[in-house]
């Protein structure tokens, strides 16, 4: 089975919050807010486009707080997107913000056909949180958590990396607290310097420095194989590369590159490798599944050269046999 997301993007839209990272027409790349007619145009191209056997297709509705809009234009958009997708959607995705969840609205949520819900969590540190002005405390997300997964759906909890106040202790922290609500997805997140913030006045009096590439790269592996793990499976690290953030229209500073998720896999796979290297003059013969051979490689071959550098000769194979992460390493003289 393939996996589909159909993504409707509803930028700022009912947030009343401005966080200090936060301006979400560069990050989404989009600043009008979608139409009745709108969501069942986007739907209906995607689907056009997606083949009609083996898949699972979800409508996702991302960007802005899905549920703080008032409850007439919800039920619109999830009849838009229920009506549009001609019974070929296994259910509806939201994103949303934590403070946004009651019983009454998971409830409603569940009646018009959402499936999954991922709150906004950000970080599980109360001082992180309110630096970055997000206007609520962890114990909401302790109890919106609670009413989602009571109502049986499928809990996605969404963490930031570098954010005022935050370090790699704390967002460990958060990391294993997600776990520990009973999340079985999750994003991560890494904090960047977006024109018109809080954050651009703080990066420009020099009182916020956000982490640098490798930094982001280095800390997002680590937490990308914690949640493994913990049986938690990671949507995605990184942003959207939105052509405002890729133009460097709206993005000023901090760890943004077009391929992060990459660069994040290709570092999980460098560090799972050396562990099992012998140096020369044996020639290591690694061998791997096919739909993993690009990351242990490495993004741009870094991996290759990297190891190459450090006078270790590899060799990379496919093996038909493997799945996953499964791998093994051979040594000839």
């Amino acid at each position: 089975m393939r996996h589909y997301n159909i993504p409707i993007f509803i930028p700022e839209l009912a947030c009343p919050h401005r966080c200090v990272f936060c301006n979400q027409s560069y990050i989404t790349g989009q600043v009008e807010i979608p139409q009745y007619t709108d969501i069942q145009n986007i739907i209906t191209k995607y689907l056009e486009t997606i083949p009609q056997d083996n898949t699972v297709i979800q409508v996702a509705f991302f960007g802005g707080s899905f549920t703080g809009l008032p409850i007439e234009i919800q039920q619109n958009y999830l009849h838009a997107a229920l009506t549009a997708s001609v019974g070929r959607i296994s259910g509806i995705r939201i994103s949303t913000r934590p403070d946004y969840i009651t019983p009454n609205i998971v409830k409603m949520l569940v009646d018009n056909g959402v499936t999954h819900v991922e709150l906004g969590a950000q970080s599980m540190d109360e001082e992180v949180l309110k630096l970055a002005n997000r206007g609520h405390e962890p114990h909401h997300v302790e109890l919106a958590s609670k009413f989602i997964l009571d109502a049986g759906l499928t809990l996605g909890l969404q963490m930031m990396i570098g954010l005022p106040g935050d370090d790699s202790e704390k967002s460990a922290k958060t990391a294993e607290k997600i776990v520990e609500l009973g999340a079985t997805e999750t994003r991560i997140y890494p904090t960047l310097v977006i024109r018109d913030t809080a954050l651009e006045k703080w990066w420009q009096q020099g009182k916020y420095s956000p982490l640098s590439l490798n930094e982001a790269v280095k800390l997002s592996s680590k937490l990308y194989n914690y949640f493994t793990q913990n049986h938690v499976k990671v949507l995605r690290t990184g942003l959207y590369p939105s052509e405002d953030l890729n133009s460097g229209a709206g993005f000023l500073a901090g760890p943004f590159h077009p391929n992060f998720n990459e660069l994040v896999m290709s570092r999980i796979w460098r560090d799972r490798l050396e562990k099992f290297l012998k140096e020369p003059p044996l020639v290591n013969e690694v061998f791997v599944a096919k739909n993993k051979l690009n990351h242990a490689v490495g993004f741009q071959s870094c991996n290759k050269t990297y190891f190459l550098e450090k006078g270790y000769k590899l060799r990379y194979h496919i093996d038909n046999q493997l799945e996953g992460e499964g791998f093994y390493v051979d040594y000839r003289g």
